[in-house]
């Protein structure tokens, strides 16, 4: 890797972790706001950077997605969740064009339980029920990019489990709707769930994207 490419690495972790110990604390302003956004876009810089066709164009358009979303959200809830349905949604076009040639009957039944589960769960979250049926539509897409990435050629120990921290950050987004309201866990876990995710996704998928030889798993358990 150049060195350029892991000064953008480095610059990206030290905005992840700014935003984590001082961003939050801060008034709401246009620094924090591009703070925050700061750690992903540099990924999407990366991604640029790197890659080789439609998959690392597709990648940093995914990146750049999240970027603007992180950013958004600061300031209006319902654009910065338009930002990132549509940022899963591309996500699970990359994917879809790089689904794995085979995948046992156990990775074929988890890529559907995520598609099933992860909906029903945030329907169930909000205390304001109004909100239930949005909650579902934007996790169906959350669903559709987890699902997609478990059963693409991309390293699951990767990509997949990248995939499913940035699930596991959206539903405590939704834990924080309803049952955790009160909880100060959503808020010390979901910006490190949610960068960690989006930084193993990157790398895995420019990783995998670059040894085209390597890049799907031999083994079915990965």
């Amino acid at each position: 890797m150049e060195i350029a490419q892991r000064g953008i690495i480095a610059a990206s972790l030290a905005a992840f972790l700014s935003w984590y110990l001082f961003g939050m604390g801060m008034a709401p302003g246009l620094l924090p706001t591009l703070l925050k956004g700061a750690g992903v876009a540099l990924l999407a810089v990366l991604a640029v950077m790197r890659s080789r066709g439609a998959n690392g164009q597709l990648l940093a358009t995914v990146l750049a997605l999240g970027a603007a979303g992180d950013m958004a959200i600061e300031h209006r809830q319902v654009a910065g969740a338009a930002f990132f349905l549509v940022g899963h949604l591309v996500a699970a076009c990359l994917y879809l064009h790089n689904r794995r040639e085979v995948t046992s009957m156990s990775q074929n039944a988890l890529a559907i339980a995520l598609l099933l589960v992860i909906p029903l769960i945030a329907f169930a979250m909000p205390s304001d029920r109004t909100m239930a049926p949005l909650t579902a539509l934007y996790a169906l897409a959350l669903a559709a990019m987890a699902s997609s990435a478990w059963t693409s050629r991309f390293s699951r120990y990767r990509v997949g489990i990248g995939a499913m921290l940035f699930v596991a950050s959206d539903l405590l987004i939704f834990a924080r709707m309803g049952p955790l309201a009160q909880s100060r866990i959503p808020g010390m876990l979901i910006w490190p769930l949610y960068y960690c995710g989006q930084y193993m996704i990157c790398l895995g998928v420019l990783r995998g994207d670059q040894a085209p030889g390597n890049s799907t798993d031999p083994s079915p358990s990965r």
